[in-house]
C-alpha cells in the first residue's frame, strides 16, 4: 500500500523558514516524479514544485528563489525548504508522487501558517 506522510508544518512569522518532509512507502519511488502542492480552503490546489527522477526541478513562479525541493532516493524522502515565508504561503502542503505523467498518489497534508 502506497503511503505518503508529510511533516514539518507549523505556525511561523513572515520572513521565517520551514522545512517540510515527505516520507514515501509502499514501493520504490526513485523513478517517480515527486511534487509539492498546496491548497487553501475555497481555492484550487496549486502546484508548488516538483523534482523528476533525473533530479531536474521546476517551481511555481510565486515560490521561485525562496523554496527548494530535494529528494533522498534511497530513503524515499522528499523535502521542501521554504525560506522568506510570506502570509500568502499559508496553506495545507501536500506531497504527491507520479509514476508517469500524472500525480496519482497523495499525502494528507501538513498545515503551514505564516503570520504577518
Amino acid at each position: 500500500q502506497v503511503q505518503l506522510v508529510e511533516s514539518g508544518g507549523g505556525l511561523v512569522q513572515a520572513g521565517d523558514s520551514l522545512r517540510l518532509s515527505c516520507a514515501a512507502s509502499g514501493r520504490t519511488f526513485s523513478a517517480y516524479a515527486m511534487g509539492w502542492f498546496r491548497q487553501v480552503p475555497g481555492k484550487e490546489r496549486e502546484f508548488v514544485a516538483h523534482i523528476r527522477w533525473s533530479g531536474s526541478t521546476e517551481y511555481a513562479e510565486s515560490v521561485k528563489g525562496r523554496f527548494t525541493i530535494s529528494r533522498h532516493k534511497t530513503k524515499n524522502m522528499v523535502y521542501l525548504q521554504m525560506n522568506s515565508l510570506k502570509p500568502e504561503d499559508t496553506a495545507v502542503y501536500l506531497c504527491a508522487a507520479a509514476p508517469s505523467r500524472d500525480y496519482v498518489y497523495w499525502g494528507q497534508g501538513t498545515q503551514v501558517t505564516v503570520s504577518s
